[in-house]
């Protein structure tokens, strides 16, 4: 049986965690509501924010003229060296190509051109945010994909 100081200090790293997760989530949102501003500045329209299926996700889903673009958004508190880019790595990309093929199943038109694209976004200093956009950050593997 847990003594009662063993069940304070859990209790107490409980309420620390979920506030540091909200913190967290909070960043998030605040970086996708600055990469979706980003996108439209530079002329994209957004068609879909968070689409889910299963366990995939895509964070913003946007058309550049004739182009659909898949988008992933990765904010980051800064540190120097670090790029939030970086957390995209070779599963996370199988994710959302995953994601973005049941997308265009679920749309009904698989001959739209497409491209993934990443938006980094780094909280710096005074609450202030750096938004960086990068066309085709990364392509399929697979041969029949269309561009």
């Amino acid at each position: 049986m847990k003594s009662l100081s063993a069940k304070l200090s859990s209790q107490l790293q409980s309420l620390l965690y979920a506030r540091l997760r909200r913190k967290h989530l909070r960043l998030g949102r605040r970086g996708e509501r600055a990469a979706a501003y980003k996108l439209q500045q530079l002329g994209l329209e957004i068609l879909c924010r968070n689409y889910r299926s299963g366990h995939y996700e895509i964070d913003i889903v946007a058309r550049d003229e004739e182009v659909l673009c898949f988008v992933e958004v990765k904010t980051r508190r800064y540190k120097p060296g670090t790029r939030p880019a970086e957390a995209v790595n070779a599963e996370k990309k199988r994710h959302i190509i995953r994601a973005a093929r049941r997308y265009m199943r679920d749309i009904g038109n698989f001959k739209l051109k497409q491209r993934f694209d990443i938006v980094e976004v780094t909280s710096l200093k005074y609450g202030r945010l750096s938004v960086k956009y990068t066309k085709n950050a990364f392509r399929p593997k697979t041969p029949n994909h269309r561009y």
